[in-house]
Formats: structure tokens, C-alpha cells, sequence
């Protein structure tokens, strides 16, 4: 098997160049960068600050292990009073992986975490949009190798975005195939 970087140099650029084109091999899209967000407002609204800590802590940590990276904290944008969510509470979590970690993250996202998803039959090509950047929801963050499923406090879920710098939907639909993702 491949790894992602040298596959994108042996056999995605040529195959690109070849369909679109492209007479030089720095057109081809690529892969800029990999967005990870997870929300946790439901849990905490309503908790004093230990409270919300002692839960969004465990989270944190898990949201680490699976990208090797540090979590930003998010808070929120404004106060809405039937959450019970006051502006600047942290609601949610945040990580952004470029280069190196993002390939990392990829391998691992496709070769192990979607196949054992439950129920996964595929990406829907409509998860992509008209810039070709894709984005999916994972219900369960256990389906990462990195977490064990016993030491789990909460299950919590995870969407994660692949920004690339395709021109239209075609070329960024075209380009995750060729880099191996279980498209429909």
C-alpha cells in the first residue's frame, strides 16, 4: 500500500494531468488542509465550570490522541437563554492539520476509521461541494484506533473536513478517488 504523499505524486498527477489537461503538474488540485470539529454544548449547558470541565476535558484529550494535535477550545458567539449557553462558554472544539499530519490523519481515516464505522456504505458524492472540498460527519470517534472503546467517558461525534484547492466539484470528486476514498 501507498502512502498518501507518494501516491498523489506516482499515480494522481499523472492520471489528473491526463483527464483535465493540465500541462503542468503544480496544477493539479491538491489536498490544503484538514478540518476536525466536534460540539459539546448539549452536555454542558446548565453545569458549573468544574462540571463543564470534567466533561469536555475527556474530550479534549481523545480529540488529541486521534490527530497527534492539540484542540482549540470554542466558545460561543452569543448567549442564548433556552440553551442555557452564555457568550463565551466553550461549546465546542476545533483542530486544523496541514502537511504532514493531514496525510497521517487521511491514511488512517480511510483505511481504518470509515471502514468500521457502522452502516458505512460510502461517501455520498454529494458531500462535496462546488469547490471540491468534502466534508463528513462521524458518528462515533471510537471507530478511531487510537481510542479504546472501554476507557471512553462520552462518545462523541466528529466532522471532518478536506479542503482542497480543486477549481470545480468534478476535479475535487475525481482527485479523492484517486486518492483512495470510498466514494459511491
Amino acid at each position: 500500500m501507498l502512502r498518501l504523499k507518494e501516491k498523489y505524486k506516482k499515480e494522481v498527477i499523472p492520471q489528473m494531468m491526463e483527464k483535465f489537461g493540465y500541462k503542468n503538474p503544480m496544477a493539479v488540485p491538491k489536498i490544503e488542509k484538514v478540518v476536525l470539529n466536534t460540539s459539546f454544548g448539549r452536555l454542558i449547558s446548565g453545569k458549573t465550570p468544574e462540571e463543564q470541565k470534567k466533561i469536555y476535558q475527556p474530550i479534549l484529550e481523545d480529540l488529541a490522541l486521534i490527530c497527534g494535535q492539540k484542540p482549540i477550545l470554542k466558545g460561543a458567539k452569543k448567549s442564548i437563554s433556552t440553551f442555557k449557553i452564555r457568550e463565551g462558554l466553550p461549546i465546542g472544539a476545533t483542530v486544523t492539520l496541514r502537511r504532514k499530519r493531514s496525510a497521517d490523519f487521511l491514511e488512517r481515516l480511510i483505511h481504518i476509521a470509515l471502514p468500521r464505522s457502522r452502516d458505512f456504505r460510502g461517501i455520498d458524492p454529494k458531500s462535496i461541494d462546488k469547490k471540491g472540498n468534502l466534508t463528513i460527519g462521524i458518528k462515533e470517534h471510537i471507530t478511531f484506533p487510537e481510542i479504546l472503546p472501554e476507557r471512553a467517558k462520552t462518545i462523541f461525534g466528529l466532522e471532518v473536513t478536506v479542503v482542497t484547492n480543486a477549481k470545480s466539484r468534478e476535479e475535487g470528486i475525481e482527485l479523492l478517488r484517486l486518492l483512495g476514498f470510498p466514494i459511491k
